[in-house]
């Protein structure tokens, strides 16, 4: 730590007593002063003589009156006094000490905040960041950098000042977390490590407190090298690096050794196999939702051969989620985790047959076959919930279209009238009046300050509604231009987001010579790099992009890394289309905002769905009616497989919805096209004696023994043999018929043995055999027709001039 003046005179008064580092922050030399000492401490700090606010009398006297307070809690120095005080929940305590003298509350809170302020300047006290939560800290933010590290607050200063990238709220920001850092660490600037940055983000996260000033600091100290990392705070602690095998099992806390040495060599088994999503979703499914849930519900359990009561429980949990707010619903993917479940214990028993090392594991599954018989029919429901989405939302796609549109033309017009008006000035847009106000003032209904000094911000002069045009431009624009370029190229969220200015490419063709405009798609889900012929209607959102992307930077398109959530990989510096300036630098749009700004178009249309709910679109709905659109509209589906990136037909038809209007059409077209390669004689009118052969066709099908269900119009095959012929429907009438058969051929084939014809011998047999089939399928017939069996009649084939179809009898031939 920088030795200072301060700490020099603390040094002094406690006898070289050395400063320590406890938990990351350093403890203050005055922590073991008494009172008195740590009063006259106050007066050497700088600034204290020169600050024209309280008195120092004034000063003192609050100090005083802080460390009385303290010293009636318990601890062995003023920082624990301070902690065990509860001096960072709140400002209660100070009341207190206001309401115990006569003077006014004013003159009291005045005097002790005085006091307590120099108290944190001079390091006596660190407070922690729930103390900032509580109070504005209005004279720490402006004293602090002078006390603390001044050399350094002043090179901050100038860096943010040149930079293009850093506005002046941005750096307001960033003063102000760095102070905190400083106060509530104990240290100067120039010992700050990225760990007190991370401590100071953790106790945001949990509180939902926006991260202010905390990024843009980290850059300013890394520029300033007091920082030796690389990445910004974002890369550095958000995106986190791909795991291991092991560290993915390893997240849901296995019990049981067994299990986890076999999960974790499952999965190092496949991880060649599998991208980096496909491994950690495998992951939750085996680890999370099968071992860890046996274990929090049947612990104990040191084998992977689960009881057949526990596997049985565990489905039945499987079905359910459990939601926070105590509700319940059913799980959609609980077949998908029994599929993997089964998969994991079937590998292992087939790897077993090679190697030993698998041998130990492999145990019979506690997910049988028939668990998983619903999966075709849960994914063929998939399917007909994702084309209903099409057929809902395709008919509505202009609407969305056209809002986007004229929700961006209607803010860029707005931003510009705002521009040329001075602040304070009134203008008039739409109808509608507005007053441009300065843009550090709070937004009334948000309670959240801008992006920054130069956002332009304008406050409906009717209804006193402020908006920052700036955010609220940039946002219609870029919900535009998603919309735009997912519905004319049909490319995943993750293609969306990787398009660079470099992806622009184009094609001469051979014959003409003309200058084809081309998009390439990097590989993503299917690894394969494909081509997509631009539109004009796309080439015109592209250039669009781009431009506005080098009006902002000097004329050229800024390049940013992407870092992509399921692969938890950061990609290089690339010109990526898609980017947004966020604070200080450029950043590619995330899944969230992309999902955010779809969401929010969509509420302006005011779709419903059939069930009256908001209509909503994901970024895959626009794949699928792409799709749809494409083929409807005439293109082969191998070559719209080609434009999605399948390699396979099938992935693609599953893409297709089809329209009820389609569906008649496409019929109607497949009746007349079978109609012009058929004789025309095959759909006149029947004959007064083509119809009496119709009917007397179901005569001549009745046999001795029951029906013959040959088809209309065909002789018989088997020269009546009809005991063998799988087309005899036995009467149960001539059961005692067929018994009397099935006996005869048992005579007939004692006789056949006796005299040696061994032809006929197996010609009998067979047809022994046949009769007895017959015999035992007509039983079960008979029995199940005397059960819970209903008869359900047959239908009566009528015709309007002829009546309807007698029922025939058997005419015993």
């Amino acid at each position: 730590m920088t030795t200072t003046a301060t700490d020099r005179k603390h040094a002094s008064l406690l006898a070289a007593r050395p400063g320590q580092v406890c938990s990351g922050h350093a403890v203050s030399t005055a922590d073991g002063l008494s009172a008195d000492d740590v009063l006259r401490l106050l007066e050497d700090l700088p600034s204290w003589s020169d600050w024209e606010g309280t008195s120092p009398g004034r000063r003192l006297r609050g100090a005083a009156r802080v460390l009385a307070w303290l010293q009636t809690s318990p601890g062995t120095g003023w920082q624990e006094r301070w902690t065990t005080a509860g001096g960072d929940e709140g400002m209660g305590w100070i009341d207190q000490l206001a309401a115990e003298d006569s003077r006014t509350r004013d003159v009291n809170l005045v005097e002790l905040r005085a006091g307590l302020n120099w108290l944190f300047l001079a390091r006596v006290l660190r407070p922690g960041y729930g103390y900032f939560a509580h109070t504005k800290a209005a004279f720490l933010f402006e004293h602090a950098p002078s006390v603390i590290s001044p050399e350094l607050f002043e090179r901050v200063r100038l860096d943010a000042a040149a930079s293009v990238t850093t506005t002046a709220r941005e750096h307001t920001q960033a003063r102000r977390a760095l102070v905190k850092l400083a106060l509530h660490t104990g240290k100067s600037l120039e010992d700050l490590d990225p760990e007190d940055f991370f401590e100071f983000r953790d106790w945001m996260t949990p509180r939902r407190k926006a991260n202010k000033g905390l990024g843009t600091a980290w850059e300013l100290l890394r520029r300033a090298g007091i920082l030796t990392v690389s990445e910004s705070l974002r890369s550095t602690t958000m995106r986190r690096g791909q795991q291991s095998p092991s560290e993915l099992v390893d997240f849901y806390r296995i019990q049981s050794s067994t299990a986890r040495q076999a999960l974790i060599r499952y999965l190092e088994e496949r991880s060649p196999s599998l991208d980096y999503n496909s491994l950690r979703s495998l992951a939750s499914h085996l680890a999370g939702r099968f071992w860890a849930d046996i274990e929090a519900h049947h612990p104990g359990i040191d084998s992977l051969e689960v009881p057949e009561d526990v596997a049985h429980a565990w489905k039945q949990r499987l079905r359910v989620v459990h939601m926070g707010n105590g509700r319940t619903r059913p799980r959609t993917t609980w077949l998908d985790t029994l599929t993997k479940v089964r998969a994991f214990y079937l590998d292992i028993q087939e790897w077993a047959h090679t190697d030993p090392s698998w041998v130990a594991f492999a145990v019979s599954s506690p997910v049988r076959r028939g668990d998983t018989d619903g999966i075709v029919k849960a994914r063929q429901q998939a399917t007909a919930r994702m084309h209903q989405r099409v057929r809902e939302r395709l008919p509505q796609l202009a609407i969305l279209v056209d809002t986007a549109e004229r929700h961006r033309d209607r803010h860029r017009a707005l931003l510009d009238a705002a521009t040329a008006t001075p602040d304070d000035g009134v203008f008039a847009h739409d109808g509608q009046r507005y007053r441009r106000v300065v843009a550090n003032v709070k937004d009334q209904p948000g309670g959240e300050r801008y992006r920054g000094s130069d956002a332009v911000v304008a406050e409906n002069v009717d209804t006193g509604t402020r908006i920052d045009l700036t955010r609220a431009e940039d946002e219609a624009f870029w919900a535009w231009a998603v919309i735009e370029t997912l519905r004319h190229t049909g490319v995943r969220i993750e293609e969306l987001l990787e398009i660079t200015h470099l992806a622009l490419t184009s094609y001469t063709l051979p014959k003409t010579g003309e200058l084809v405009p081309l998009l390439q798609i990097v590989p993503s889900k299917s690894n394969e790099e494909r081509l997509l012929l631009i539109s004009p209607e796309l080439a015109s959102v592209l250039a669009t992009i781009i431009s506005r992307l080098r009006r902002a930077n000097a004329g050229t398109v800024p390049l940013a890394e992407r870092y992509d959530m399921h692969e938890k990989i950061t990609g290089p510096p690339l010109p990526h289309l898609f980017q947004r300036r966020n604070t200080h630098r450029w950043d590619v749009i995330s899944y969230t905002v992309v999902r955010k700004l779809l969401n929010d178009t969509v509420a302006r249309t005011g779709l419903r769905d059939a069930s009256g709910d908001t209509l909503t679109y994901t970024a895959h709905d626009f794949r699928r009616i792409f799709a749809t659109d494409a083929v409807t509209g005439g293109l082969p589906v191998h070559i719209a497989a080609q434009l999605l990136g399948h390699h396979s037909l099938t992935t693609t038809q599953s893409y297709l919805a089809v329209f009820q209007e389609d569906l008649v059409r496409a019929y109607r077209s497949f009746l007349d096209r079978r109609r012009a390669v058929r004789p025309e004689i095959e759909y006149r009118e029947p004959t007064e004696q083509e119809w009496q052969e119709f009917q007397q066709h179901f005569q001549t099908r009745k046999l001795e023994l029951g029906d013959c269900g040959r088809p209309y119009g065909t002789p018989c095959q088997h020269e009546h043999s009809c005991l063998r012929c799988p087309m005899l429907r036995v009467s149960p009438t001539q059961r005692p018929r067929l018994v009397e058969i099935i006996r005869n051929l048992h005579d007939r084939i004692t006789e056949a043995k006796m005299n040696g014809w061994l032809g006929e011998v197996q010609g009998l047999e067979y047809s022994l055999t046949k009769g007895k089939e017959k015999l035992a399928n007509l039983d079960k017939a008979i029995r199940n027709s005397a059960g819970t069996l209903t008869d359900l009649g047959l239908p009566t084939l009528r015709t309007p001039s002829r009546g309807p179809i007698e029922p025939a009898t058997p005419n015993g031939g």
